[in-house]
């Protein structure tokens, strides 16, 4: 009913001459671009479309979307009071609906209002509760950049500039440019403060390149009268007076006056529309109430006819109330047993997850040491009957490995670690890939793998491209893991396209052993094979399709099975994609792997754990590779800045200065030495993170050995001769 309200407030803005047709999501993304550059009288009307089409359509989550971004954008403006009226507005729909972005956006808003009102504190901890409730990129980094300026305001330095630095290398969707150049002001501030002037200038400058290519208008004004002071300062007061010039220029044009007429009469006008049809609804209202008065004199006479019936019914109803009242008691002690009782699962559900992230990551370490040792022992020329054992050895601990990823996965999507990206990316090659990385296990059952893509679906479409290709991955491994001498069909069909939505429809189909219907009803929960004897047979842990099915649950989609005994199984469902067909085909692309000539490089290894120090050292010496080791992050920092690597392999989970810090601290003076994170990652660990510290890699420990020289050589050589390139 709420939503009815809100939505008949809003009922005029169809009066428009036309109404827009193109998703709210791509008015957001106009609206944020044009706020970026200080269009804000286009970027409104940007808000305004999307809210005109989330209205439309009922897509309630566009409609709080289109709030909050108006709330932002008024913010910006320094117009509070209409902030607060959308913020309120979207608090009162977030009420009937589940929204886990839509209330961290809520709280993230509320954070900048308290920050904006010097209430600095309030507004760090509802920063901190932002960061629990969504693993949005893009907030994440809008949260940084907010808790950077504080910290700055706070005096708080060291911890401000860890922000603005992790912001410089961000890797934002939307935002990359708009947030270095932002970090890189914040930074010119925080050397100021300090009486750094040269470190100031540069950071300064840089940001007003950067404003100044992208248009960033109030930021270019902004950057001007900060090089203005600074160069005033320094007594370089040539260009002190360039920049005030500048500053004068930008600040008396004729442009700048309209425009802020311009955008003031559309926000007011905005405004006006949404107060017109809260006035329109009132008005009906009134009108109910005045007919209502004419009827006044006929209810009284009634009314006295129904005392005596009333009075008659009160003994009964005081009795029956009595009874409620007992009744109402006896609920209150239910309902306080069963709020107990959720408070205690919740409990249950924080230590399992924290006991999750812990055991993964102090499981992988150990694995590092025996699959590292297995890989080298196989190496070293073994006997035959050690061979054998060395090779089930590996079998166990790669076997170990597959377990604790699909726990994790699990136990991540479980706990809201994971949303899905919205990325652009090739369905047929991303497809292809995963065929091509399974080929040698269909080769062992000799089962074939066929592709049967429909040409009509779109080269480009916007979605997770990794998430997806982890649902192909399970589902196609599990087909051939119960297929031999068969063959595996995976099916893309296009379902139907309406403007950019998409609808393509996915099958991954066998001959194998089939799936009887008693054990069809559990195969998707955990630990589910089938049966005891399948399990024995066939192995595994049968946590595959239950990663499937909660990874599309990411997407809002379904996982459906059809099977028979003996006559194969076949698996599949609907995804909605958005179409992006402006964009030029990718050239056609192959993984192919290089041997690297790894002879006379020098890499620093930063590891905390002896037995892990000595299983790299002893790899990289396997190439011909010299290596140092700093035993901690100071340690590393220090090495790095003594002397010249080809590379760094990092280790996030170290006491002290931990792995990212350590790499923040780096590229402050080396932007150049490939750093590869080279660490076991655990529950509420992100891959964002290691790249915004300024990471160019990831490899996951325990890792297999050719993806750990594949990664050093790629990082190693391919970005030299980019450089060269370049140049």
């Amino acid at each position: 009913m709420l939503f009815l309200v809100l939505f008949g407030m809003a009922l005029p803005l169809f009066a428009q001459d036309s109404i827009p047709h193109k998703t709210p999501e791509y008015y957001f993304n106009e609206a944020r671009s044009l706020g970026n550059q200080s269009q804000t009288e286009k970027a409104l009307k940007a808000i305004e479309n999307a809210s005109i089409v989330a209205e439309k359509n009922g897509d309630f989550k566009a409609l709080i979307d289109s709030y909050h971004k108006f709330a932002s954008l008024y913010l910006r403006m320094n117009r509070r009071s209409d902030a607060d009226f959308y913020w309120d507005r979207a608090k009162k729909a977030l009420t009937n609906i589940e929204y886990p972005y839509g209330s961290a956006v809520h709280q993230f808003i509320a954070a900048i209002g308290k920050y904006k009102d010097e209430n600095p504190y309030q507004a760090i901890a509802d920063l901190e509760e932002t960061r629990k409730m969504s693993n949005d990129r893009n907030l994440l980094n809008n949260i940084l950049l907010v808790e950077g300026n504080i910290y700055m305001g706070l005096e708080k330095y060291d911890v401000a500039s860890m922000n603005f630095n992790s912001l410089v290398v961000n890797t934002d969707p939307y935002e990359q440019e708009y947030l270095a150049m932002k970090a890189y002001i914040g930074l010119a501030r925080l050397n100021l403060a300090l009486e750094k002037m040269d470190e100031s200038v540069a950071d300064a400058e840089t940001a007003l390149n950067i404003a100044t290519k992208n248009n960033f208008f109030n930021e270019i004004i902004e950057v001007n009268g900060l090089l203005a002071d600074l160069y005033a300062k320094m007594g370089r007061y040539e260009l002190a007076l360039a920049n005030k010039d500048n500053l004068l220029n930008i600040k008396d044009s004729v442009f700048t006056l309209d425009r802020l007429k311009t955008e003031t009469k559309t926000a007011d006008q905005i405004n006006v529309n949404r107060m017109n049809s809260e006035i329109g609804r009132l008005e009906e209202r009134n009108a109910e109430l005045s007919e209502s008065e004419n009827r006044s004199e006929i209810i009284a006479i009634l009314t006295s006819a129904f005392l005596t019936i009333i009075s008659l019914l009160a003994v009964s109803l005081y009795r029956n109330n009595q009874i409620k009242l007992k009744t109402n008691d006896l609920l209150q002690i239910k309902n306080n047993e069963l709020q107990t009782a959720r408070d205690a699962a919740v409990q249950a559900m924080e230590a399992k997850t924290n006991f999750l992230s812990t055991v993964s990551h102090e499981l992988r370490t150990p694995l590092y040491a025996v699959t590292g040792l297995t890989h080298l022992l196989l190496e070293e020329n073994p006997t035959k009957n050690q061979k054998e054992h060395l090779k089930s050895l590996k079998f166990s601990g790669d076997y170990l490995l597959n377990f604790i990823n699909d726990i994790l996965q699990i136990n991540k999507i479980d706990a809201d670690k994971l949303e899905p990206l919205n990325i652009d990316f090739n369905l047929k090659k991303m497809l292809q890939e995963v065929i091509d990385s399974l080929q040698q296990s269909a080769k062992e059952n000799n089962t074939q793998i066929i592709l049967e893509y429909d040409d009509d679906i779109p080269s480009h479409l916007m979605s997770d491209p990794l998430k997806l290709s982890q649902v192909f991955m399970n589902l196609v491994g599990n087909a051939l893991k119960f297929t031999k001498n068969g063959v595996v069909k995976v099916k893309a069909k296009l379902m139907r396209t309406i403007e950019e939505d998409v609808t393509v429809y996915f099958e991954v189909e066998d001959n194998g052993i089939g799936i009887s219907k008693d054990q069809q009803e559990n195969i998707f929960e955990g630990f589910e094979q089938g049966s005891k004897q399948i399990n024995r047979e066939y192995g595994g842990t049968g946590l595959g399709l239950t990663i499937v099915k909660s990874l599309l649950g990411l997407f809002e989609s379904e996982i459906q099975l059809e099977s028979e005994l003996g006559q194969g199984s076949s698996f599949f469902f609907e995804l909605k994609l958005k179409s992006k067909d402006s964009l030029v085909d990718d050239v056609p692309f192959e993984i192919t792997k290089i041997d690297y000539d790894f002879k006379g490089l020098h890499i620093l290894i930063v590891e905390d754990n002896k037995i892990n120090q000595v299983i790299t050292k002893k790899m990289l010496s396997k190439k011909e590779i010299t290596s140092d080791i700093a035993n901690h992050g100071k340690e590393a920092v220090a090495m790095a800045k003594a002397n010249s690597y080809d590379a760094i392999l990092m280790d996030i989970h170290m006491p002290g200065i931990s792995g990212d810090q350590a790499t923040i601290e780096i590229r402050k003076f080396d932007n150049t030495t490939p750093i590869v994170a080279l660490t076991a990652i655990s529950l509420d660990d992100s891959l964002e993170a290691f790249y915004a510290a300024g990471c160019d890699d990831v490899v996951t420990k325990p890792f297999k050995p050719e993806v750990f020289y594949q990664k050093i050589g790629e990082n190693i050589f391919e970005s030299k001769r980019a450089k060269h390139t370049a140049s």
